[in-house]
């Protein structure tokens, strides 16, 4: 048995005040409004919000952006410059970025006997499912779909995949029997009995009720432990750690809609997605959702189409101090080839409302005949993992079209860590002025590529002056191309302001800021939430900094 590695002091009694803020936040209420969340958001108090109207016009930016908390705390991740939550004032420029393929891809395709068709086509593709970084076994999981059956396969390092052969089906790698739509499996790190850390809910079909069942090896499955009322197809769910609720991610329809590829009547959507949530994985299938979110009008319409797009599906998951959605978009149906579905991401700070600045695919369909995604692009369950400097996306690939034997085969895209938005500057100086946040760390830490330029950072008070121990002209500027760069000034730290309201000042020439944070520590651990997890990281959240990039490094795998 391996021993747990235990944490510096220090570390544990900031990780014990990270954990009470999100239990504090997830209890605390008040007669004027909710719950009070770890990043100041106060909820209203129907909760989740009911009367949500969907149109074909875009939904209103989310409440928090509308009024944010006076003061925001920021204990909890790194802090991404995905909204204007955080930006008091700016004259950098936001730049939105794609995912990047892997040049390897597939990474995972069908080979096995019952994964094959008689053609030569077959299915080896998360459709959902998940894919996830067990750091008790340290090895990547992935459970995905093959022909009438739940798979699963086993990776050292996230490229290379193993089939091993199970006790379920004896010399197969089949983990659970039965025809199936889009199931998901959640590696559960916060779950106290071993005997349910893997939770799977397996969908039969379209209108029919979800089956759940927990595993403590994500191999063997127990007997179903509950079940949903019936249900559309390609329905899932994911945990919202922040808030300790497990969320619902319904498919829902209009009724009366016969073919999807007929002119859409004005402010009608087909498929969207319904809301549920709760606390018990099991008690919340009895769910009674509420209007949740489609597509809309500045969701991109395929000139070769010219069908209005909707929504097919909504995996998400906790990243850093944001739930980060992936919305796979449907833009209409060929009749020769496979759907062509993309993935645009979205950014939630209270896990409901959704705010999506860029409607670019994040991780587009190929325009190639032939290529493993040429068809169709869905997301994994599990959505991210963070690997070393570089966040990986598995997702689904589908190459049905004339000429072309179907395959379905799983992908790989990878950003850099917290490089979904970043705050740019040219040869022209700019400034970011944060709203006033409030910390407990020590050490100003930044994810920033200014190799070919300069950022420096002051400290204001209440009244929007330099606090003269943290003004610009003491800090040390920062010249480098790091994910976890600390800041620092000459002769102090920013534990003499801890508790109090501040703002931070980024100046920036030359370079691109992704995402800021104060730590407890030299090590610039964020106590966010880690995505699917990652080899270095001991459980949900980065309690371990840089110390990740001693069991990893990206770029040497991927090359």
């Amino acid at each position: 048995m391996r021993k747990k590695r235990r944490p510096p002091a220090g570390m544990q009694l900031f990780s014990f005040r990270v954990s009470v803020l999100l239990a504090m936040s997830a209890a605390a209420g008040s007669p004027q409004g909710g719950n009070v969340l770890y990043n100041g958001i106060r909820l209203p108090s129907q909760w989740p919000p009911t009367g949500i109207k969907l149109s074909h016009e875009p939904l209103p930016d989310p409440p928090y952006l509308a009024s944010p908390p006076d003061i925001i705390p920021i204990d909890v991740g790194r802090q991404l410059f995905v909204d204007h939550f955080l930006i008091e004032e700016t004259t950098l420029r936001r730049t939105f970025h794609q995912a990047e393929y892997f040049a390897g891809n597939p990474v995972l395709r069908p080979d096995r006997p019952w994964e094959l068709r008689r053609d030569g086509g077959g299915g080896a593709m998360p459709f959902s499912d998940g894919v996830f970084y067990d750091p008790h076994d340290r090895l990547y999981k992935m459970w995905y779909l093959g022909l009438g059956a739940t798979l699963y396969a086993t990776s050292k390092d996230g490229i290379h995949w193993d089939k091993p052969k199970l006790d379920v089906e004896p010399g197969t790698n089949v983990v659970h029997r039965g025809n199936r739509d889009s199931s998901t499996v959640w590696l559960d790190l916060e779950e106290s009995d071993p005997q349910r850390r893997y939770k799977f809910l397996y969908n039969p079909g379209n209108m029919r009720p979800m089956i759940l069942h927990f595993s403590s090896d994500g191999i063997h499955w127990g007997q179903p432990v509950a079940q949903s009322m019936k249900v559309a197809d390609r329905t899932t769910f994911f945990r919202n750690p922040f808030r300790k609720v497990w969320v619902y991610s319904i498919r829902d329809h209009t009724p009366g809609v016969i073919s999807p590829q007929r002119t859409r009547r004005p402010g009608e959507h087909v498929r969207f997605r319904t809301y549920a949530e709760s606390p018990n994985i099991a008690a919340g299938l009895q769910w009674k959702p509420v209007p949740w979110i489609g597509a809309d009008r500045l969701d991109a319409t395929r000139v070769d189409l010219n069908v209005r797009p909707e929504l097919y599906n909504l995996d998400a998951v906790a990243y850093e101090s944001v739930m980060v959605g992936l919305f796979s978009i449907w833009r209409g149906q060929f009749k020769d080839r496979e759907k062509p579905n993309e993935i645009v991401a979205g950014f939630s700070r209270d896990g409901f409302h959704w705010y999506r600045p860029s409607r670019r695919a994040f991780i587009p369909v190929s325009a190639r005949h032939g290529d493993w995604n040429h068809g169709n692009v869905q997301s994994a369950g599990g959505v991210c993992l963070l690997v070393g400097d570089r966040l990986f996306f598995y997702v689904s690939g589908r190459s049905r079209a004339p000429g072309v034997i179907g395959q379905n085969s799983t992908g790989l895209a990878t950003i850099r860590r917290d490089g979904f938005v970043s705050m740019d500057a040219g040869a022209a100086e700019g400034t970011l002025t944060t709203r006033p946040v409030s910390f407990r760390g020590k050490r100003l830490f930044v994810n920033a590529n200014t190799e070919a330029g300069e950022l420096t950072v002051e400290v204001l008070d209440q009244k929007g002056r330099a606090i003269p121990a943290f003004s610009r002209s003491q800090c040390i500027p920062v010249r480098a191309d790091n994910t976890a760069q600390e800041v620092s000034w000459k002769n102090a730290d920013l534990s003499s302001l801890s508790g109090r309201p501040v703002r931070f000042r980024f100046y920036l020439r030359y370079g691109r800021l992704y995402a800021f944070w104060v730590s407890p520590d030299a090590s610039g651990a964020s106590y966010g939430y880690v995505g699917a997890g990652g080899p270095g990281f001991t459980g949900p959240t980065d309690t371990v900094g840089t110390g990740i990039y001693k069991h990893c490094c990206a770029s040497e795998i991927l090359h």
